[in-house]
């Protein structure tokens, strides 16, 4: 008798409580620490709900640049290019661009016709 595999669904296996990836929980978890540097600074001016709503809003933002993908949309010209990737990508190449002096060098492979 043969033995057969039995596909099955492994997608959120990498996840943890189900709605983090390992990905996405770093980055909650480093703007919420940033969320909690001015919680304490709220909270010396006795304004902790403020505090708490800083930190819950930047772990969320944090939350967000983890997990959202660029969504594609026709009417927009830096959607085209950039649909479907992740956000936190789009935001380091962002970075990268404004410290090099908006300087992109693209290396093109020329055909030699011998």
């Amino acid at each position: 008798m043969g033995t057969y595999d039995l596909p099955r669904n492994v997608k959120g296996e990498g996840r943890i409580l189900f709605i983090f990836t390992t990905k996405s929980l770093i980055y909650t978890v480093a703007a919420a620490g940033i969320g909690l540097i001015f919680y304490f600074i709220f909270s010396l001016f006795n304004l902790t709900m403020v505090g708490i709503v800083f930190v819950v809003v930047c772990a969320l933002l944090g939350f967000g640049i983890g997990t959202i993908k660029m969504p594609e949309i026709g009417k927009f010209e830096f959607s085209k290019k950039t649909g479907g990737e992740n956000l936190d990508d789009i935001l380091k190449r962002a970075i990268k661009f404004k410290t090099k002096g908006k300087k992109i060098y693209v290396y093109k492979e020329e055909k030699n016709n011998d």
